[in-house]
């Protein structure tokens, strides 16, 4: 990363509360610490198990790393020097096939080799997905660390502490897992397949293990550098984070223990763990965990049908540490929510601005942005219009703004485009209008006629005033909320919406007059 910090933003920078801040001053503070924490190059390190597609949380995982990335080397004004290593499990052997993936029953004959075995294995697709988005890192293969040796010193300590290693993960297993553990998991020469068998001899000084080949019953002397064993995961990361010197890690909540166990190994070893912190993991519509394997949940390409990428890294800048549902009803609000963020930049001072996600999201730069038009609101402008592409959408917001234009407000562009395709699919399926109670048929009745006496060139403002008397008026002053609800119940079939007065600024008082004119009429519970 090349970071540009001004003394401003430097000054800044040491009061910023935003999280990856907190999290950058945890990782000086370990690196002060170290002997030499103040020469290394700083690691961050995102792992992942290419057993399946790479999937939302792995971009969640990578983004949020990336942004404390910044974070430090902001608070360390670009002087030290870090790299993202972006770390594939490709020597894991295929527990199952999962789910979701194309040619199932061929990859069922690879069950139990590595990954790195398994035709189009998802490696490449995953150094895709990371690029897709811009991240800056640099790929580990699992398979090729330890076949390239550079996990051979720490695979002969490992050897050495084998016993303080047992007595660590013995413990946590069940009686029968005990019988056949082992932090090493040879590579059966014969078959190619990741074995899990007991050691029945250690031999530190050659460098071996040996164990019985579980189907000739023959025993196997085989060294543990090379690539010719592996080690199991709590072991495996351990291993990892001693050989490779890293820094920093995130991992979900589910891995708590995990982490508590892999960083008495990397202890064991001579290392010393990460700083990290555990977010909370994402649930789908049901509220269950999402799993890579199942396909469950919202995937990256679905976001991306529907709204920008920047929105996606919005979501996951937010309380990090908090559940959440990750579904297709989030989109909307993560879209404006984001709008909003990058619209607020340009006019705050310094300290804010750091605090502001939208700095997270564009690492420091985020765009110039005035829209005034939301993404809630687009989506009831395609309710009302019918509008099944961009190009009848941007007829209406070309009234509201007459200089606008998609080379003019490219953003815009994009959301209208998202805009009709989430509608389409989410939204019109979903709709159910209903007829207007007689009091809320009175009211409607005469904003209708209020709003044929509205100036032409009435302001959002004051069309959103004429909605406010009129309820007021007509039985509703004791409770607008219920006034607005039947609005947008009545004619959107929805039973919240945008801020009235600027929808009708954007679709127009005629088209609005007409729509209230059908909904009266009963047309629109009839579609």
């Amino acid at each position: 990363m090349n970071v540009h910090i001004t003394p401003t933003e430097y000054a800044a920078a040491q009061e910023a509360r935003a999280w990856p801040f907190e999290e950058a001053r945890r990782l000086i503070e370990r690196l002060d610490k170290l002997k030499d924490g103040k020469r290394k190059t700083v690691i961050f390190e995102t792992g992942y198990g290419p057993s399946g597609l790479p999937h939302i949380g792995t971009f969640g995982e990578v983004a949020r790393t990336s942004m404390v990335r910044h974070a430090f080397e902001v608070l360390t004004e670009g002087k030290r020097k870090t790299r993202l290593i972006c770390f594939s499990d490709d020597m894991d052997g295929l527990r199952k096939v999962p789910d979701n993936v194309p040619n199932k029953d061929m990859l069922a004959q690879y069950l139990g080799k590595p990954l790195t075995s398994v035709p189009d294995h998802n490696n490449a697709r995953l150094r895709r997905f990371l690029d897709r988005f811009g991240f800056e890192y640099e790929f580990f293969s699992a398979t090729e660390c330890y076949k390239s040796g550079m996990m051979d010193e720490t695979l002969l300590k490992m050897l050495r502490v084998y016993d303080k290693v047992m007595e660590i993960i013995l413990p946590t297993l069940g009686e029968e897992r005990r019988k056949t553990y082992s932090p090493f998991l040879p590579i059966c020469p014969r078959t190619g397949r990741v074995l899990q068998v007991p050691m029945i001899e250690r031999h530190p000084r050659k460098g071996t293990v040996v164990y019985i080949d579980p189907e000739t019953g023959k025993k196997v002397e085989t060294p543990v550098t090379g690539g010719h064993v592996k080690c199991q995961w709590k072991a495996d990361w351990a291993l990892r984070w001693t050989a490779l010197g890293v820094d920093y890690e995130m991992a979900g909540k589910d891995l708590i223990d995990s982490v508590t166990l892999s960083s008495r190994i990397c202890k064991a070893l001579g290392g010393t763990p990460p700083e990290g912190f555990n977010y909370e993991l994402f649930l789908d519509e049901q509220g269950q965990k999402i799993s890579k394997s199942k396909g469950n949940g919202l995937t990256i390409e679905e976001w991306l049908t529907y709204a920008s990428p920047e929105s996606l890294s919005l979501f996951m800048f937010q309380k990090p540490r908090a559940a959440k549902r990750l579904y297709f009803d989030v989109i909307p609000r993560a879209v404006d929510e984001y709008l909003t963020f990058v619209g607020k930049y340009a006019g705050e001072e310094a300290k804010a601005r750091l605090d502001n996600p939208a700095w997270h999201v564009h690492s420091g730069h985020p765009p110039a942005s005035e829209l005034p038009i939301s993404f809630a609101l687009l989506l009831n402008l395609v309710a009302a219009s019918n509008a099944h592409d961009k190009a009848t959408l941007w007829g209406f917001i070309r009234r509201h703004a007459p200089d606008a234009s998609p080379e003019r407000y490219p953003l815009l562009d994009h959301l209208a485009g998202y805009a009709v395709a989430y509608y389409d699919d989410f939204i019109k399926p979903t709709k159910k209008f209903r007829p207007p109670t007689e009091a809320e048929r009175t009211a409607l009745a005469a904003l209708e006629r209020e709003l044929a006496k509205a100036s032409p060139n009435a302001t959002a403002e004051e069309l959103q005033n004429i909605v406010y008397e009129t309820g007021k008026a007509h039985g509703f002053a004791e409770n607008l909320r219920a006034w607005f609800q039947a609005i947008y119940e009545v004619l959107f079939g929805q039973s919240q919406g945008p801020r009235f007065g600027s929808f009708i600024a954007l679709y127009g008082v005629a088209e609005t007059r007409a729509l209230i004119a059908k909904a009266l009429k009963g047309e629109l519970v009839a579609v």
